[in-house]
């Protein structure tokens, strides 16, 4: 496909089992992605598709059976060096924020991957203290890690990865354990984070959530990719989406039932946010008919 920017990590023929296994039972089949540089990036599959597989090997800590892994161009290496190189471009935020802090508290917690980048005295505490910011968690830096909610677990996690610089965010299921005020919250907080050059790339199962965040979709199913393209091409295509095992979201749902009924012309985009449904519902009401 034609795109507007180059990729930042490109996935071609990657295949991989986990040991013990064999071919039948392979995690990911000659798996092909692109991401594109400064996009908003849905990984989309069901349980067991093969997401968190593919997820570490873009930061390296798994290594494929087959097929190349390029990041800005550039193949993986697999030695000390280029694993360190890696791990500057692509930060993985786990699903699990527990998996992810292990320091006694929040500063130590962050300061722990530029102090591996053997950097400075000085850089080490100006990239905490602007993780400490942009995350908003000023006045967390000296509470135990243990003692945070899991909101502010997934944050400090972030805050973690954000302070290695990195220029892509990757994130497994980062919405898992919040609720919708702080769902708003990450949200809010990625947004900034994209503002200053990162892109972002995460899995979700949330699909009404993804139609109104994400740029670029891709869906894997067993291992393969099945598509990928503009979000909103996607998510419209509602048979692809429940043959993967998926449920579309709801403003896919109608903006196709409202193209059947002749209500939407096909050169018309597809509204797939919840503020665009509702003004091109109003648009369609009789003349004279305002809603209060």
């Amino acid at each position: 496909m034609t795109r507007s920017s180059p990729s930042l990590i490109e996935v071609e023929g990657l295949g991989y089992c986990y040991p013990g296994g064999d071919g039948q039972a392979a995690a990911l089949r000659d798996l092909d992605l692109a991401v594109p540089a400064g996009v908003r990036f849905a990984l989309l599959g069901s349980n067991g598709a093969g997401k968190s597989t593919l997820f570490l090997h873009l930061n390296g800590t798994l290594r494929p059976s087959r097929g190349t892994i390029r990041v800005d161009g550039r193949p993986i290496d697999y030695g000390r060096v280029g694993l360190r190189y890696l791990r500057q471009q692509v930060g993985l935020v786990f699903q699990n924020s527990d998996d992810q802090l292990f320091a006694p508290t929040v500063w130590e917690d962050i300061s722990f991957g530029p102090l591996n980048l053997g950097l400075s005295r000085s850089e080490i505490e100006r990239r905490v203290e602007e993780s400490l910011e942009i995350l908003d968690l000023g006045d967390l830096r000296e509470r135990a890690t243990w003692s945070l909610s899991q909101g502010q677990k997934r944050r400090v996690a972030i805050a973690g990865v954000i302070a290695m610089r990195p220029r892509i965010l990757i994130l497994d299921e980062p919405q898992a354990g919040l609720d919708a005020v702080g769902t708003r919250q990450l949200v809010r907080l990625l947004e900034e984070i994209r503002q200053t050059g990162v892109t972002i790339m995460m899995s979700t199962h949330d699909l009404d959530f993804v139609a109104g965040w994400a740029d670029e979709v891709a869906i894997i199913a067993a291992g393969e990719t099945v598509c990928q393209g503009a979000a909103g091409a996607v998510l419209a295509d509602l048979a692809t989406l429940r043959a993967a095992g998926l449920t579309p979201p709801l403003v896919a749902e109608i903006a196709v039932r409202l193209h059947q009924l002749g209500l939407l012309e096909a050169t018309t985009p597809f509204p797939m946010t919840r503020e665009r449904l509702l003004d091109h519902l109003e648009s369609l009401a009789p003349w004279g008919v305002r809603k209060e």
